[in-house]
């Protein structure tokens, strides 16, 4: 039972997050350039406090806090994740970002994007969904433009156009929606929809959905993610790669849930976007030589890896488990694979020619990272994979589950054209880097390591993400 109240005290994670992104501004202004190192440490300490009001909240039964945002094992573990991933990207970034003029812009753009993420995924309401897709979009469209040269510049651009035509269809598809169920919150939008026209409610459900599909990159709103991932420096794309798709996928997954299939038959269309998203994803990134174009279409599949899960969540409860298991695995292994492009100067596969010899700590950070997104044990991948394969058996969708492991055993290729050249012997020894990241090089090796450590304690964390 979901209970209700109106208490502020349950948003502390949210208000720590705003709190930290309006300080960054306010210190940011009156700091200077050369100490605006406070201004990240700030940050970091109001993700710190968002933590640990994650965990007390935890323990709590689930309530819908202002009818609109319901607390429960979702919710907190998408705070958890959009959380850790924030303070990871903050952290490694630091040598990318230090003494630039826009630093604290960069600090609170980044909480302000991951604040709009946790509110996608808590929204219980059409209204709030929109309000937090609007607040997860407007910072990354400035975080993709913070660099402010000619390739950033262009990816802003792009970024902006395909989100304002995705936002003015979610608009017009949440409008639609309320007319068709009468109501624009979750609890009540069945009841609302039983009694309406189906048409009608098909038509909205697709056009909401077609936004969150953008903030996910899923086909067929992809088509922005590898211009934005190759035109920015590697930890913006880490960012507009990770952490909106947490929480656009999360609410994708409570909406979905509103909706009877008897009504509207969604878990289908799920299906078939899933299934196109991976296909699709993996045939695009077999001919990249690029890393952040490689990078940018391994997210695509893996979006479409989630949406198995999705496809089948009303009819096993083990896609609860599965999907948040898989977001969090997802979020680690995608922001430890930037950090490497980050940490070595490098930007084409050959370039990369020597880099175990060079730096074998890196080299090996990247392995993981890169097998991980296979889904090779015993990374957090694997298991994610091995639980959204089994919900989808579970739920009836065996085709999608053979179709989703031909295309996991499919991504090892392009993996490997990027992996072979890293422990490949260089003609001639190549003159020391000159522009290594230590900071991004420490965390890709934390990422690749929590990943590990997160496969081989699935045991203990899956659990946690059951509802009781």
């Amino acid at each position: 039972m979901v209970m209700m109240n109106e208490d502020p005290t349950t948003l502390v994670p949210e208000l720590a997050l705003l709190a930290g992104a309006v300080l960054a501004v306010l210190v940011g202004v009156w700091t200077p350039r050369r100490r605006q190192g406070r201004v990240r440490v700030l940050a970091l300490l109001a993700v710190g406090v968002a933590l640990v009001a994650t965990g007390i909240a935890a323990t709590k039964p689930p309530s819908t806090t202002f009818d609109t945002y319901v607390l429960d094992t979702t919710t907190h573990a998408v705070r958890a994740i959009v959380l850790v991933a924030v303070a990871l990207i903050l952290w490694w970034s630091r040598d990318a970002v230090a003494a630039h003029p826009r630093e604290s812009e960069f600090t609170a753009l980044v909480l302000l994007g991951g604040l709009g993420a946790v509110l996608m995924a808590g929204a219980g309401d059409l209204l709030l969904l929109f309000a937090a897709f609007l607040l997860a979009s407007v910072p990354l469209y400035a975080l993709a433009g913070w660099a402010k040269t000619g390739a950033t510049t262009e990816a802003a651009l792009k970024y902006y156009l395909s989100g304002a035509f995705a936002g003015v269809t979610m608009l017009a598809g949440t409008t639609l929606l309320y007319g068709a169920a009468g109501t624009t919150g979750y609890e009540a939008l069945a009841e609302g929809l039983a009694t309406g026209a189906a048409a009608p409610a098909a038509v909205a459900l697709v056009a909401v959905l077609a936004g969150l599909a953008f903030k996910a990159g899923a086909v067929p709103a992809h088509f922005w993610v590898p211009d934005v991932t190759d035109g920015t420096p590697p930890a913006v794309a880490a960012v507009l790669t990770t952490i909106p798709k947490i929480g656009a996928l999360a609410a994708v997954w409570r909406l979905l849930l509103a909706v009877p299939e008897a009504i509207v038959p969604w878990p289908l269309l799920v299906a078939v976007i899933a299934a196109i998203s991976m296909t699709l994803g993996n045939l695009a990134a077999f001919a990249q030589t690029s890393v952040l174009r490689l990078l940018a279409y391994s997210t695509v599949s893996q979006v479409g890896y989630v949406l198995v899960i999705i496809a089948v969540a009303a009819r096993t409860p083990q896609a609860q488990p599965a999907l948040l298991f898989y977001l969090a695995a997802y979020a680690l292994t995608n922001v430890g694979a930037f950090a490497v492009v980050a940490a070595h100067p490098a930007r084409t596969i050959d370039e990369f020619q020597g880099l175990g010899r060079r730096r074998p700590l890196l080299a090996i950070a990247l392995v993981v990272c890169l097998l991980g997104l296979v889904g090779t044990p015993p990374t957090a991948v694997f298991v994610g994979k091995l639980t959204a394969f089994t919900a989808a058996f579970d739920g009836g969708m065996a085709w999608l589950a053979v179709l989703a492991a031909v295309n996991t055993v499919a991504s090892l290729f392009y993996y490997l054209r990027w992996i072979a050249p890293v422990f490949r012997a260089q003609a001639q020894e190549p003159p020391e880097d000159t522009g290594e990241s230590r900071t991004a090089r420490s965390g890709a090796v934390t990422a690749a390591a929590l990943s590990v450590v997160l496969g081989v304690a699935a045991g203990l964390v899956l659990p946690l993400f059951t509802t009781s």
